[in-house]
Parts: C-alpha cells; sequence; structure tokens
C-alpha cells in the first residue's frame, strides 16, 4: 500500500514538472567572430550571437513582415508617426517618430535615447570604421523628447523609411572610450576588451565567457524586460570541420547546429535519410547568394569581358545537382526570385565555355602557353581565388571551379583561410582577385551597400562600406539612389530592373547560388523558426524550448 502511494505521489510530482527541463542547450557553429561590437564589420557568426544579448531596433519576422523589437510601434505614413516634410535645401525628407520599449542594459542602465544619439554618432563618424555608414549620415537631425522618445529626420523620402536596423551601443560604457580616441574606436570598444561586462547587452542572453576559436557562453539576462527564456545558459561551440560539426551532433556533444552556419546542405540530405526518426529537418530557401567577388583593382580581372568569360565557363547547374541535389538555385544575381524585386529581364549566363574562349580572345587573352592563357605582355591569366576554411562543401565548390576555369586557360590558384582573416582581407580590400562567400539580403533590399561607389571600403573612410570589388558606376549610383526614394511600387520595380541589369552586365561579383539553409532540428527542441533573412533565428531566442 506504501508502495503505490510513493509511485502516485511520484507521477503526479513528474506531472507538475514543467516540460522544458533542460537548463542549458548546447548549439554549434562554424565560425568564431572576429569582433563584439554590433556596428562594426559584418559577419554573420557575429549576428548569430548578438542576436541573443540585444536587439536591433526593427527587424524582419519568419514570414519577411517588419516588426517592431525594441520599439513600440511601427512608425508609418498612415498611422501619423512618419511624415514627409520640406527640408531647408528645398528637397523633400521625412520625419519619423520613435518610442523605444522600456529595455535595460545587463548593469541595470535604462535603454535610451542617448545610446540611439551616441550610435549616430560613431556611424557618421568618419573614421569609426563602421561596417556602411550611408544609413547613420542619413539622418540628419535627432530630436530627443525625454529619454524613450525621439524624433529622426532623414534626408530623402525612401520607400523603407521605417526599417530602422539600428543596433544600439550603450552611451555610458562606450562613449568614453569613443570620444577618446574615434580612430581607433574599433581597436579599443569595449565589446572586445571587456567582452563579458554585462552592460554592453540588453537581450534576453548576456556572454558570460569567450574561449576565442573554441566557445562562447551565454547566461540568462536577469534585466532582460521581454517574454523569459526557457534556457538557463546557452553553450556556442566553435567547430570551423563541417564533418567534425556532425560527429559532434551524434556524439550528443551538441544538441543542435545553427542551421544558417552550421551543415552544408549535403550533409543534411544524407543526415535526414539518416536520422529523421530524432530530427525534423526543414529546408529554408534563404535570400543568402553564394558569390565571388572579383577584386577590380587586379589589372587581369578589369576588362568585364574577362569577368562574362569566367560566368559562362562555370557550370553551377552542373554543381547544384551533383552537390546539392538541384536543391540550391542557381543565381543570376544579387536579389533572390523570391524577392517580389526580382527581375527575369537582366542577363542571364548560361553554362558556355565556347562562349567564354571567344571572350577571352577579344579581352586580348588569346595566346596560350602550358594551358595558361596569356596576353600581348605576356601576363599569365592567373588568378588567386579565397575562401573560408573549414567548410568542407564550399572548398569542393572552389576546387571544381578551378578545374573547370582551367578549361579555357584561366589558371586559379586557392587560398582557403580561418574566416576571421579571410573577411578581415575583404574588408580591407587586400584580397588579391577573387573571394568566393555568401550575403544575406533582406526582403526588397537596396544592394547600395554593396554596389555604391560610395560604399567602397578605404583608409580616408575608416575602411567602411561593403562594396569589396571597388565597383564604380555612374549609371548604377544613379539607378540605386533613385530606387530608395522611389515609393511608387511599379516604378521601383523597375530601378531595381535597371540594378539588376547593370550588374548582370558589369559583374562586379559572380553569381553562383541562393543558398537553401538546412535546420537539422532535434525533435525535442521547439520554438526555432528560420527565416531565410539576415535577421536570423536566434533574435527570437526567448521562444526556444526543450520539451521531452
Amino acid at each position: 500500500m506504501i508502495r503505490r502511494l510513493l509511485s502516485f505521489i511520484f507521477a503526479l510530482g513528474a506531472l507538475a514538472s514543467p516540460a522544458n527541463a533542460k537548463d542549458e542547450l548546447v548549439v554549434a557553429m562554424t565560425q568564431m567572430p572576429g569582433t563584439w561590437n554590433p556596428i562594426i564589420s559584418s559577419m554573420l557568426a557575429k549576428s548569430l550571437i548578438a542576436n541573443m544579448t540585444a536587439r536591433p531596433v526593427t527587424a524582419y519576422d519568419a514570414d519577411w513582415k517588419l516588426v517592431c523589437l525594441v520599439c513600440t510601434e511601427l512608425p508609418t505614413i498612415e498611422n501619423g508617426k512618419a511624415r514627409v516634410i520640406n527640408l531647408a535645401d528645398g528637397k523633400k525628407g521625412m520625419e519619423i517618430d520613435v518610442e523605444l520599449r522600456d529595455m535595460r542594459w545587463g548593469d541595470g542602465t535604462p535603454v535610451s535615447a542617448k545610446d540611439v544619439a551616441f550610435t549616430l554618432e560613431v556611424g557618421q563618424h568618419p573614421l569609426s570604421g563602421v561596417a556602411s555608414s550611408e544609413g547613420y549620415k542619413r539622418i540628419i537631425k535627432l530630436d530627443v523628447k525625454d529619454d524613450r522618445h525621439f524624433t529622426m529626420t532623414i534626408d530623402r523620402v525612401t520607400f523603407d523609411y521605417n526599417s530602422i536596423g539600428l543596433q544600439l551601443l550603450p552611451a555610458h560604457i562606450e562613449k568614453p572610450i569613443f570620444d577618446a580616441n574615434p580612430a581607433e574606436y574599433r581597436n579599443r570598444t569595449a565589446y572586445d576588451t571587456q567582452s563579458t561586462n554585462p552592460g554592453l547587452g540588453f537581450g534576453p542572453y548576456r556572454l558570460a565567457e569567450i574561449v576565442p576559436g573554441s566557445r562562447v557562453v551565454l547566461e540568462q539576462n536577469p534585466t532582460w524586460t521581454g517574454e523569459k527564456p526557457h534556457f538557463k545558459r546557452i553553450t556556442v561551440r566553435i567547430i570551423e570541420n563541417t564533418a567534425a560539426l556532425e560527429a559532434n551532433l551524434l556524439s550528443g556533444s551538441v544538441d543542435y547546429v545553427l542551421g544558417e552556419l552550421g551543415l552544408s546542405l549535403d550533409q543534411a540530405i544524407a543526415f535526414e535519410k539518416r536520422h529523421k526518426d530524432k530530427y525534423n529537418v526543414v529546408y529554408k530557401p534563404a535570400l543568402i547568394w553564394e558569390h565571388i567577388d572579383v577584386n577590380l583593382d587586379n589589372k587581369l580581372l578589369a576588362d568585364r569581358r574577362v569577368r562574362q568569360a569566367m560566368l559562362l565557363a562555370i557550370d553551377r547547374k552542373a554543381i547544384s545537382e551533383k552537390l546539392f541535389e538541384g536543391k540550391q538555385p542557381i543565381a543570376h544575381g544579387g536579389i533572390s526570385e523570391l524577392d517580389p524585386m526580382f527581375s527575369p529581364a537582366a542577363r542571364q549566363y548560361g553554362y558556355d565555355p565556347a562562349a567564354a574562349r571567344k571572350l577571352l580572345d577579344e579581352a586580348g587573352f588569346s595566346t596560350l602557353r602550358n594551358n595558361v592563357r596569356q596576353n600581348a605582355a605576356g601576363e599569365k591569366l592567373s588568378i588567386e581565388l579565397g575562401t573560408t576554411a573549414g567548410n568542407r562543401v564550399r572548398e569542393l565548390v572552389a576546387q571544381v571551379i578551378q578545374s573547370q576555369l582551367r578549361q579555357v586557360g584561366i589558371e586559379v590558384r586557392l587560398k582557403a583561410e580561418p574566416p576571421r582573416i579571410f573577411f578581415d582581407a575583404m574588408g580591407k580590400r587586400t584580397y588579391s582577385g577573387l573571394g568566393m562567400y555568401a550575403w544575406v539580403q533582406r526582403p526588397e533590399g537596396v544592394p547600395r551597400s554593396s554596389l555604391h561607389s560610395k560604399e567602397i571600403p578605404s583608409a580616408a573612410n575608416g575602411w567602411s562600406g561593403q562594396n569589396y570589388p571597388g565597383y564604380a558606376n555612374p549609371r548604377m549610383d544613379t539607378a540605386l539612389d533613385a530606387t530608395e526614394r522611389e515609393l511608387d511600387v511599379v516604378k521601383r520595380r523597375a530601378l531595381f530592373a535597371e540594378i539588376q541589369k547593370l550588374a548582370a552586365d558589369d559583374l562586379p561579383s559572380l553569381p553562383l547560388f541562393f543558398r537553401v539553409d538546412p535546420f537539422v532540428i532535434p525533435k525535442p527542441l521547439k520554438g526555432v523558426t528560420p527565416t531565410g533573412t539576415l535577421n536570423s533565428s536566434t533574435l527570437w531566442i526567448e521562444q526556444w524550448r526543450w520539451e521531452n
């Protein structure tokens, strides 16, 4: 009788226990961030973790709908919180009213308009070294009403005026460092010298431990004012080799591999066939294009006929079918067919090695010696192709491209580097020829930062900008500027078509594929929702939970 009673009591206890009995989640990804400052350099690895410790003012959710994360209500012309105004110079601009949510940095300091003002100050300084300064410079006035209310005045009318992707900096910590020496701020930021300082974040988690190249540990942030996260602790392991990543997942050393920066597509396809009883595999088409940036300062690549020939000589369809079972759609440019602004009118390059050879002849590389083309000056058409090390499939794609270009007389030297080193070379434009990596877009995003001539990184602008090829075309600049200002969707679509046409003709970047991100999610892990955009699934980390 006593044994039955005890069994009944234990059963009641089990029923009363929460479904989430797991306090720690161990996840993994393939890259370690180079800096933790949210507005210096662009790196997906940093964003995935930063999205757990802070939030942008607005973001695109899984349905690609713009939502408020730090603001209380999305400003629109319809609700009166945004309006077109006349500027002093006679041009049109906009005023945008923003109310901040009640949020606090991890040390208890309120997130306030002071942080907005300081973030803009850093973003607008010519030597601060932010990833792209253009968005900051457009805000010509900040009228602070009180700690949680302010009005921004922007210098133009744009269709995406309420997409406020500001990543706020804590003025009470960072401002003294910045004021001491703006030019050295990127090297002295507390994000890198005091990375576990609680006051650097206001999200559901805060950084508790960083072991470079190995792991990042996050703990619940007690000052977080949103939905309480389910896990007390999240450990992010850095495993650069994707084969080792899969082995750790199967051994149980890792609970989940982040879909945005984890297993390759071919791995996920094979993994699903073997382990679909324990994992849900979601293939999320994403606005992430795998491409090759071309350093246009390299005189061997300056003639666009050479770049066109290179793309014609790469059999992207065969690569997709053999490596990805055809799941990765071929990219015709930086704008996906899933994007409403995609234009089918831009030039599309099929596999045509004969046409590639003809273009190379016309570009002056008509002499073939030891199977490598040369120009009249005897210069070999020999180019270095750099990419990130550790991603087995990306390195395999590079090898296939090397082989295919060799067939038309182009010698390619491969160079795989740790992501931190690779992206530093891209950002400072010290890469010598070609750089292969992925770029993340937002829905209807104008590709200004990668195509406008004012976005070319240089020492003079503190290496701000993401136009790594050094591409400069006045027609492109005009089209980009006009697209941002066009409110009529039909006219804007025509301008987007012009952008895509120019990019397809000039090819400052060689488009390869649009990625399909595989999310291999253990069945007990709930709440993970792939987005397919630059706003990653970790922006909603507080919804993740473990249900046995």
